[in-house]
C-alpha cells in the first residue's frame, strides 16, 4: 500500500452472537445502528451492538469495532492480513467483519488501547481514539 490507512474507532460496544441454523433472524437486530448477520450451513451468527439483548445459545461481549475508511478498491490486497499480522505480533485477538466498501475488526474492549497502540506503532492513522493518559 502506497498510502497509510485510516481507521476509525467506533464508539459502540458490540457483541457476536450464535444461533442455530434454523432460527430466524431477531427482529429487535434491526434496531442496531450497526450490524452484521451470516448464515450457513452450520450457525446464524449475528454482531450488534451490546444495547440489543439477543436470546441466543452462545454470546461473546464487550468487543470494540474499527472501522477502515473506505470505499476500498477490490483490487487492494493484504489490508486484513496487515490488520491481523499487527495485533497478532501484540498478541490481540480479532474478529473481522467486511462490506461492499469497507472493512471492520473487532477488538475485545480491554485490548482496544493495546490495539491501537499497536496499529498507530505499525503506521496506521487512528482517528476518534483517545489515547489513555
Amino acid at each position: 500500500m502506497s498510502k497509510p490507512l485510516h481507521l476509525s474507532v467506533l464508539q459502540q460496544s458490540f457483541s457476536v452472537h450464535r444461533f442455530s441454523i434454523d432460527s430466524p433472524v431477531p427482529t429487535d437486530v434491526m434496531n442496531s445502528e450497526i450490524f452484521s448477520v451470516m448464515r450457513t450451513d452450520e450457525e446464524l451468527s449475528i454482531v450488534c451492538e451490546s444495547s440489543i439483548k439477543l436470546n441466543s445459545e452462545k454470546a461473546e461481549m464487550d468487543w470494540s469495532a474499527l472501522k477502515v475508511t473506505g470505499p476500498l478498491d477490490f483490487a487492494l490486497t493484504g489490508i486484513l492480513a496487515g490488520l491481523a499480522t499487527t495485533l497478532d505480533e501484540a498478541g490481540i485477538s480479532l474478529f473481522a467483519l467486511s462490506t461492499y466498501d469497507t472493512d471492520y475488526i473487532l477488538v475485545k474492549s480491554k485490548q482496544l488501547s493495546r490495539a491501537c497502540m499497536a496499529l498507530s506503532s505499525a503506521g496506521y492513522i487512528l482517528e476518534n481514539w483517545m489515547r489513555d493518559v
